[in-house]
């Protein structure tokens, strides 16, 4: 694909740009996104149309009977017509061909026309007031989400024209964009929407039109958020909760805060945004407040699978080093937001620490959010799920462990399809001394000046090879590959041979004067590690994660041996763990087995506690018993098969 999500303008502020041209043509990112294009997508019209979303639309356009009212719990449920629509722009934008592109093409006609019909003659679209009896436009700013969702058809307006070229969506987000920006603003109404969303795609939109006051709305929506136009929820009497302004992040400006709060989704899509504006301007506290604060993520809010979000309470950030594997609530939209932030941040930056955390986030937090055979997803994405049958049950709806065909809040797949459909947009970028492989996929990219070819049987096998196939004539260029930060070792070669150049801040440069062909090989190990918490993290003290390359692995109960529950083994500290490929299971999958120990309950009648002030030996009120084997699949797998118990973090 030759375009995607971000698309800086000539003259913004950023270390690197997007590559020009990027696909993947093969191995593990290539098998998820064919499913998604095969499968998620093509479902993705009827979902809607049975959720109510598409029936919305057409009474607003006058096209269906409007009495029964708006269909669905949700007053933002346009803005799953709008995600669907970008992502099936950005699959259109990949190619490919056959009756399959044209069936699909012919579906993004067909609800682009829907959306443009459903649009009031002022250029205001929401269904959801548009339908309502005692419709009160602009007026519940905490609860309406009417930003948010012309956030998103700014978006896939976007997409649509950088896939197609057609303007007819882009000049219903033009109309919309308008009518935002003579209501909203200085002097006008001064209060932000509750679900940040619009200041990204504001910019976005501004890069396509180059209308500049596109930008400045954005900029202005970043810089008042933390201002009290929110304060803690709507006033007595008004709809809606009070959760307090932490929860819209409204309690502090953003280049002022010291730590992402409140609501995951809204503070990572509010940073994403900010990070578009100061890309673009050039805002220098601006961009330092986004490195402080995804930091503070980073290094006190994140799960090891790269989701955040610890609280299911209002679905939001907890305290530092509040990261319960069993309460996780780790949204998928939240690890989606997490990696469009972080891969701006990378963008604008330079830093290869950002993508570090993109390929964690998209091997593990965000993977795990659609099934194998991508008609199943998750909303939460916990580290642990109990023996308790009924535990389970308990939390069935858009909040279960259970993989859903789609959900009554349905945010998170289409979310999922949007970037999958335009991964490809996240691999690589260029400067003017040449390319940057951020993430490692079998494909062709174009960045730089240059243009290379990778193959790789990642994250399977450590062995990337990549083929420099054009560099400018006659000068040196720079060939960047990422070091994942997990990797204590690695060895590179360029034509067999091995080079001198030294990995610095994560990032191996080899510049030289290349000839067409020269094949670069990075060989990085892919032994089975433990990996410890850190010690303040209370809920996983005593424990460790069996991890591969960038694949968090877990125990799930299919793979253990009969009798055995989870909640009885501790793994051996300094045994030895052994991989190994099974192309059979889970779609293919390399497992991990270890020794471990089967620890059960030893206690005198009917009381848990005991006394452990007592020296030496005390084991806690366990017996072991003889060793076993347990197996690990990768994190992303689980849940693919029958219902039943899950672990990250095990005891050692």
């Amino acid at each position: 694909m030759s375009a995607g999500p971000i698309r800086l303008s000539p003259g913004a502020h950023t270390a690197l740009r997007p590559a020009t041209a990027a696909r993947i043509t093969g191995g593990f990112w290539a098998a998820r996104r064919r499913v998604n294009a095969e499968v998620s997508l093509p479902q993705g019209p009827d979902r809607l149309e049975r959720a109510g979303n598409l029936a919305n639309l057409r009474a607003a356009a006058g096209a269906a009977p409007a009495q029964s009212g708006f269909r669905g719990d949700f007053p933002f449920q346009d803005s799953d017509v709008h995600k669907w629509l970008e992502a099936a722009s950005w699959q259109l934008a990949d190619g490919g061909g056959g009756p399959a592109e044209e069936e699909l093409s012919r579906q993004v006609e067909r609800l682009a026309g829907m959306v443009a019909a459903a649009q009031a003659e002022d250029g205001y679209l929401q269904t959801y007031y548009q339908l309502g009896p005692d419709a009160r436009r602009w007026a519940e700013p905490h609860w309406g989400h009417e930003l948010y969702c012309a956030g998103h058809l700014l978006q896939a307006a976007v997409a649509h024209r950088r896939a197609t070229g057609g303007d007819g969506l882009l000049d219903v987000a033009v109309r919309c964009a308008g009518l935002i920006g003579t209501r909203f603003g200085p002097g006008k109404d001064e209060t932000v929407c509750g679900h940040p969303e619009i200041e990204t795609a504001l910019v976005e939109l501004y890069r396509e039109t180059g209308d500049r006051r596109h930008l400045d709305l954005a900029a202005y929506f970043v810089e008042r958020r933390g201002q009290g136009s929110l304060g803690d929820g709507p006033v007595d009497g008004a709809a809606g909760p009070r959760p307090g302004a932490p929860y819209w992040q409204d309690h502090v400006r953003v280049r002022d805060a010291t730590a992402v709060a409140g609501h995951a989704v809204r503070q990572l899509y509010l940073l994403a945004g900010a990070a578009d504006v100061a890309a673009e301007t050039g805002d220098a506290g601006l961009r330092d407040a986004l490195v402080r604060l995804w930091e503070d993520m980073a290094a006190t809010k994140t799960y090891l699978t790269g989701g955040v979000g610890s609280r299911h309470d209002l679905e939001s950030f907890g305290d530092a080093y509040e990261l319960p594997p069993d309460r996780a609530y780790a949204e998928t939209c939240a690890a989606v937001a997490a990696i469009h932030f972080g891969w701006r941040m990378a963008l604008l930056t330079g830093d290869a620490r950002y993508s570090d955390l993109v390929e964690r986030t998209l091997f593990n937090g965000f993977a795990s959010g659609m099934s194998l055979d991508g008609e199943r997803w998750l909303y939460v994405n916990p580290l642990q799920v109990r023996q308790d049958e009924e535990g389970r049950k308990a939390t069935a709806g858009d909040r279960s462990p259970h993989r859903t065909p789609w959900f009554r809040c349905a945010c998170c797949p289409p979310n999922v399809m949007r970037l999958l459909a335009s991964l490809p947009h996240y691999m690589a970028s260029g400067d003017a001394e040449g390319l940057q492989l951020h993430q490692y996929a079998s494909g062709s990219y174009e960045a730089g000046g240059g243009a290379v070819r990778v193959g790789t049987g990642y994250p399977w096998e450590g062995r990337i090879a990549v083929v420099v196939d054009q560099v400018p004539k006659d000068t040196d260029w720079t060939l960047s590959l990422r070091i994942p930060h997990w990797a204590q070792t690695y060895e590179v070669t360029v034509g067999g041979e091995p080079v001198a150049e030294q990995a610095e801040h994560g990032w191996l440069r080899l510049r030289r004067r290349w000839r067409p062909g020269e094949t670069v090989v990075l060989s990085l190990p892919l032994d089975a590690r433990l990996t410890r918490p850190d010690p303040r993290v209370d809920a996983v003290r005593g424990c460790a994660a069996i991890e591969r390359g960038p694949l968090v692995y877990c125990l799930e109960q299919p793979d253990q041996p009969a009798g055995l529950r989870l909640d009885e083994i501790a793994l051996v500290a300094g045994a030895a763990l052994h991989h190994e490929h099974r192309p059979e299971l889970l779609g293919g999958v390399t497992v991990i087995t270890s020794p471990a120990v089967r620890r059960t309950a030893s206690r005198d009648g009917w009381w848990p506690y005991r006394n452990g002030g007592g020296s030496g030996g005390d084991t806690g009120g366990t017996k072991t018993s003889a060793p076993v084997r347990v197996t690990a699949i990768p994190y992303y797998a689980w849940a693919n098969r029958e219902p039943g118990a899950m672990r990250v973090w095990i005891p050692v």
